[in-house]
């Protein structure tokens, strides 16, 4: 059974794995504070795997709430305060709003305010027996403090669509046409009633042959500028709608580009892609439906006056049938709402599943899962055919029960209309036109059927835009950024911690002092796990969220702890774009395009620079191999590489860095995927490009990182050793270790 609870302000999630933070929203709420979706996921350590019970009960008591976890049964669930937070399936929350004897009440995120049988509760929400046999689940109670009602939480952002109306003002000339076809379009087939009737009553009844023809033709030629006009309109609203629809899109994207690059790390992409198709149904509302409404309406009050001419009664008896109708859609919309926001949470979960089995198809082959990858996706697609089911059932009640009053009312109307001919207040003529003119307002009522159901979906396709639209740019539009390095492109890092968001995460970097040499290789190793690549992307602004400090042009001094520290530019201070047009990086999950091999090294350049193109793949060593495809430059690559091997792969990531000519240089296992007579050419050939450039090596082999001006050693986060190659093997600490057990030096 379905409720809806005025009293507790209800959030859906808008992403696929979004329920844990939405459900402490809804809580923050009902006692009064608001907090935006994102700020708790951020908090919450919000991931493409969702948060943790953990991770809620963390960012509660960040914002205010004492928090315990328990493990109850449904009879001691009944005393606990509510809102309570409820593990849920396995694998999602929901909020307890209300429990009683019989009945519970949850809000869930991902469907909305729903009541259970106790049996039906316990079937989603038990997750293992107490020692009496007892059901038990989880749930998180919460609880207010002072600090909460100190706080002042955040603005609420209320929906908006000025967001999207406002490209209409690029088309208004275009507009302005449509409105005018349409009023053109209105105008003429007000005429055919009359028209109509005028035939029978003038034409039959004085048995004049010539006027019944003129009149026919007069309808015909209606006809004609009717079609001639809505053929003019279609192509004006094709070209309205291409306008839109660059402008809109074009916009989302620069959006997502000023997003900060950690969101990507956050968010499924069958959720980003769910959010491109919301743009094509906000569109299609404001130059579909919503014009052909307002024109509908026009048309419905002109008819109406035409109708109240002919007789008022029909009117009324139209207009209750009408207001019948319309009320009986209402009670769908509630439902529709509901199956929208299944429907959008289980289509990005089929195209993520998709995206997953095309994209891995190679390992799902070599780990001999077919099957289980093909059941996971058959289950999503039973659900999809359920969901489908469920929606066609509440479509046929909906359809059936509207038919029944359509019909009904032409009944009625159609008996009213036969007592007047026969009373003799209307002629027969009079009657074929008041038949049309019930035609023609007929349309408007299904128009705004069409309206109200467009508008939800249209809204709720709002709400997950507003979501994006909403979120902070990477860089503060409110502060300047410097587009400009010092002198000394030394880099020097202060006391530096960073922990991934989330409870319970142990520091992945604590307390580094370091200072990175300008136009020196600095090499950094360690073993897996222990920060070296959490340390280069914070080097690439990817993760900001750090504590401590990061400057540009930093002396040896900085790391010293002493007031010369503070020299240099403050990381926070350099533009984004700026920054990363200064760096070259090789990332271990770097993209190659679906593009030819000259447009994956040269990806910025409109025009490309043939002689750089050509060097750079030299240094990278893979010259010879492009020039020996048929193609050679030109040959395009698949998707992700699709078509060459994971050594060639790099070096046209190499490649791609050089290419670039920047002043900072991270290579993140950049050849660990290399044989060693492809390395030892490469290593050379790089030896020779790293002059006069600030380069950071991350590696495990002792043939990449022994040639480095300093070599800096992480253990567990924190610097362990410092010093070269010679100076680190003497010493016989974490270094000699590395290089006696993974790079095989020998004992």
């Amino acid at each position: 059974m379905k409720l809806f609870d005025k009293r507790f302000a209800f959030y859906k999630q808008l992403n696929a794995m979004d329920c844990g933070p939405t459900c402490l929203r809804m809580v923050a709420r009902s006692y009064g504070k608001h907090y935006n979706a994102d700020t708790l996921r951020q908090m919450a350590g919000f991931s493409k795997a969702g948060v943790s019970m953990l991770g809620i009960s963390d960012t509660a008591e960040k914002i205010g709430f004492r928090t315990r976890g328990v493990k109850l049964t449904l009879k001691q669930l009944q005393g606990v305060p509510v809102p309570a937070i409820l593990h849920w399936n396995h694998n999602h929350f929901v909020v307890l709003t209300a429990i009683r004897r019989r009945s519970v009440m949850v809000a869930d995120p991902g469907k909305g305010f729903i009541t259970y049988t106790a049996a039906e509760f316990l079937k989603h929400w038990a997750a293992a027996k107490d020692e009496e046999g007892n059901d038990t689940g989880v749930a998180l109670l919460l609880e207010p403090t002072p600090v909460f009602y100190e706080s002042e939480g955040e603005k609420e952002h209320k929906l908006s669509w000025s967001l999207v109306s406002k490209y209409l003002l690029t088309a208004r000339w275009q507009l302005a046409q449509v409105f005018m076809a349409f009023i053109i379009t209105s105008l003429l087939t007000l005429i055919f009633p009359f028209l109509t009737q005028s035939v029978v009553d003038v034409g039959i009844n004085a048995q004049n042959l010539q006027y019944v023809v003129v009149v026919l033709i007069a309808q015909t030629m209606l006809s004609f500028s009717q079609t001639f006009v809505g053929f003019i309109r279609s192509r004006i609203m094709l070209r309205i709608s291409n306008i839109l629809n660059i402008q809109i899109l074009s916009d989302f994207w620069i959006k997502l580009t000023r997003l900060p690059v950690s969101y990507f790390d956050m968010h499924h992409t069958g959720d980003t892609l769910q959010r491109i198709g919301d743009h094509g149904k906000i569109q299609g509302f404001l130059l579909g439906t919503a014009l052909s409404t307002i024109f509908s309406f026009f048309n419905f009050i002109i008819y109406a006056i035409v109708l109240m001419i002919y007789s008022v009664e029909l009117f009324f008896v139209f207009g209750i049938g009408s207001i019948i109708y319309f009320i009986w859609v209402q009670l769908f919309l509630r439902i529709r709402r509901k199956l929208n926001y299944e429907s959008f949470h289980l289509s990005a979960k089929e195209n993520n599943t998709t995206l997953q089995m095309i994209q891995g198809m190679q390992e799902i082959r070599l780990n001999n899962a077919e099957k289980q990858k093909r059941w996971e996706w058959e289950n999503i697609q039973a659900n999809v055919f359920k969901l489908g089911f469920k929606n066609l059932n509440y479509s046929q009640v909906q359809s059936a029960g509207a038919t029944f009053i359509s019909s009904l009312q032409g009944i009625v109307i159609s008996f009213l209309v036969a007592r007047l001919v026969i009373d003799g207040k209307l002629t027969f003529g009079a009657m074929l036109a008041v038949q049309y003119v019930i035609g023609q307002l007929s349309g408007p009522i299904q128009q705004w059927v069409g309206f109200v159901q467009s508008f939800q979906d249209a809204k709720i396709s709002m709400e997950r835009l507003n979501e994006i639209h909403q979120l902070d740019d990477e860089e503060d539009r409110q502060k300047s950024y410097i587009s400009q390095l010092p002198e000394n492109k030394s880099i020097a890092i202060n006391n530096l911690s960073f922990t991934y968001p989330g409870a319970g995460n142990d520091p992945v970097l604590e307390h580094i002092n370091l200072v990175i040499p300008e136009n020196k290789v600095t090499a950094i190793v360690g073993v897996s796990g222990s920060g070296k690549t959490t340390l280069v992307k914070l080097l690439l602004k990817i993760y900001e969220q750090y504590e401590g400090d990061i400057r540009v042009g930093g002396g040896p001094t900085a790391s010293s702890g002493e007031g010369e520290n503070n020299a240099g530019l403050k990381f926070g201070f350099i533009s984004h774009p700026y920054w990363r047009s200064e760096c070259g990086a090789v990332l271990q999950d770097g993209y190659i395009f679906n593009d030819s091999i000259a447009r994956n090294i040269a990806v910025r350049d409109e025009e490309i620079d043939y002689n750089r193109l050509l060097q750079s793949c030299r240094i990278a060593n893979i010259h010879s191999f492009i020039e020996g495809l048929p193609n050679g430059y030109y040959t395009k690559l698949g998707a992700e590489g699709t078509g060459i091997s994971q050594g060639q792969r790099q070096r046209i990531l190499i490649a791609r860095a050089v290419y670039k000519n920047p002043s900072y240089l991270f290579f993140d296992e950049a050849t660990n995927s290399l044989d060693a007579n492809n390395e030892k050419e490469i290593i050379e050939n790089l030896g020779r490009f790293f002059k006069g450039r600030t380069v950071v090596v991350v590696a495990h082999r002792l043939s990449t990182v022994k040639n480095a001006d300093k070599i800096v050693v992480l253990d567990r986060g924190k610097i362990v050793e410092e010093g070269t190659h010679q100076e680190l093997s003497d010493l016989k600490g974490k270094y000699y270790e590395l290089v006696k057990n993974q790079l095989e030096l020998g004992n």
